[in-house]
């Protein structure tokens, strides 16, 4: 069986990466390009679009793994909703939808995963089990729009955002074993990011756009609350894992915010886009992200795991240091003459 999962997580990955080198060339030849300007990270006009090929590998790993009795048809009715995400990502990276298009699709498909999973479930802290009732079930439509707009935000140097699903939806997998539906599915996930990736390694001959990073975001939100629902994950290991996005992504808003700045427009404030400018290097900054992802919050994660009690302080310790870095690199600071 393990022979068979490498198989298919080999054959997926091909096939993003040559799905890539297709919409690469569509994204050339219909001038479907990124144009630098004074909010870009990068220098010269790069396509976009790229990942409608983890969209493609992903459902095409789903669909093959469903008629193998792999996954179960109930998780593909599931995910079925990212492709509400992909299709308004999609539109955006050909002709620009308005913020409020995209944020009623956005609710739609978060809407569409909290009903079928019945909700948000009680959750044991180790300590204490939280009835959440139907609060649960609004924060966790809401909490699936921001995971949505989280990536969509982050992904603003070459490879950030691939390798981030990579790390993410791999490290899922394996501490959502016990679930063999979710854990199959974050494979596929992790295969199409990973093929995507090999175009987005720095210097990036391909983006990912907005059909991508939303749709990457969308389907770990879903994996991770179809996880919690069955008990094979638990929210702070979530949590975990994603620390490095969340706190760079809630820093900057919270300051934006705070400063008056129209939050929904392009921007450079990230701290991973003021470290890309400090070191004048894509490659260094994500390197440094797979780092910490692999060296710092994945033992956090497995520890908060197998030691449930520990878990709220495991996230404590896990954050602290990322942090104390996301506020280092200043975070959501105004650059001179940009707004």
């Amino acid at each position: 069986m393990t022979v068979l999962v490498l198989l298919a997580f080999l054959i997926l990955t091909t096939l993003s990466y040559a799905s890539a080198r297709l919409v690469r060339r569509y994204a050339l030849r219909r001038n479907l390009l990124d144009i630098p300007n004074d909010r870009s990270s990068h220098d010269v006009p790069t396509p976009r679009g790229g990942g409608l090929a983890i969209v493609v590998a992903f459902y095409a790993g789903l669909i093959v793994a469903a008629f193998a009795s792999a996954i179960s048809w109930d998780t593909c009715v599931l995910l079925v909703a990212g492709l509400v995400v992909a299709g308004a990502g999609f539109a955006d990276d050909h002709h620009r939808l308005s913020v409020r298009r995209r944020l009623i699709m956005h609710m739609a498909a978060a809407l569409w995963i909290v009903l079928w999973l019945g909700g948000w479930p009680d959750i044991d802290l180790g300590f204490a089990v939280v009835h959440w009732g139907i609060v649960g079930s609004v924060v966790s439509v809401l909490g699936l729009v921001w995971l949505t707009n989280l990536f969509n935000f982050m992904d603003g140097t070459d490879g950030i955002a691939a390798a981030e699903t990579v790390f993410v939806a791999g490290a899922m997998a394996l501490l959502a074993s016990g679930d063999g539906s979710s854990a199959l599915a974050a494979l596929a996930l992790a295969a199409g990011a990973l093929g995507f990736l090999m175009l987005n390694w720095p210097p990036a001959s391909l983006f990912m756009g907005d059909v991508g990073s939303g749709f990457v975001g969308f389907i770990l939100g879903a994996l991770a609350l179809a996880g919690i629902t069955s008990q094979a994950l638990t929210p702070l290991v979530c949590l975990i894992l994603v620390a490095g996005f969340a706190t760079d992504a809630t820093v900057t808003l919270t300051r934006r915010l705070r400063r008056g700045d129209k939050v929904w427009l392009a921007h450079r404030s990230h701290a991973y886009q003021q470290a890309a400018r400090r070191s004048r290097s894509h490659k260094a900054v994500l390197i440094a992200s797979i780092a910490l992802n692999f060296l710092w919050l994945l033992p956090c994660a497995v520890l908060a795991s197998w030691f449930p009690t520990l878990a709220l302080l495991v996230v404590v310790i896990a954050y602290a240091p990322v942090i104390a870095l996301v506020l280092y690199f200043d975070a959501g600071k105004a650059e001179a003459g940009i707004v």
